[in-house]
């Protein structure tokens, strides 16, 4: 029997995160597995953006505390390359790029995080440095949600209620 998309979307219709279903992270394995990436980056950036989950920045590093090494690298490479050099050079004048070996401008925009560099980097510093790509650019949720798409294991640790508001907002795109 072929797996039921749209029928398992359709009971996430209207619901936000006052309503978070128990099984929201099963359910999100299962859409993450059969719908497109570009439903499921539209799914989580409505969730990263939603004033009923914990800041953008909040859930990075969560993700980056719950993601494995390559997915850490992935992590900060995508936020470091959605920034232009005026926000890239204030994080390295600032010390939050210090923790990754990058002291220019010129080392931090040309030269991809290493598995060795994501570990000296905790969860909060990878925090300072979304809420720093954020404020400068609003598109890095965007960015990150095509990177998370791709990583369905690590997003469902999100918890129910930011797997609720991406559900819904993907239900509501496949009813267009």
């Amino acid at each position: 029997m072929a797996f039921d998309l749209g029928g398992l979307l359709r009971q996430y219709i209207g619901r936000g995160a006052d309503q978070p279903a128990a099984d929201a992270p099963d359910h999100y394995q299962q859409v993450a597995s059969n719908a497109s990436p570009q439903t499921v980056s539209e799914g989580l950036a409505e969730a990263f953006r939603s004033d009923q989950t914990p800041p953008f920045a909040q859930m990075v590093a969560q993700l980056f505390n719950r993601a494995t090494p390559d997915q850490r690298v992935g992590m900060l490479n995508q936020l470091l390359s959605g920034l232009g050099p005026t926000a890239l050079a204030a994080l390295t004048r600032g010390g939050l790029l210090r923790a990754l070996g990058v002291s220019t401008l010129a080392s931090a925009a040309a030269t991809p995080i290493t598995p060795q560099q994501a570990l000296a980097v905790s969860p909060k510093q990878v925090q300072q440095i979304a809420e720093h790509a954020e404020h400068h650019n609003p598109g890095i949720v965007e960015q990150m949600s095509d990177f998370y798409a791709k990583h369905s294991e690590l997003v469902k640790t999100l918890g129910a209620a930011a797997l609720t508001i991406a559900l819904a907002k993907m239900a509501e795109g496949t009813r267009h």
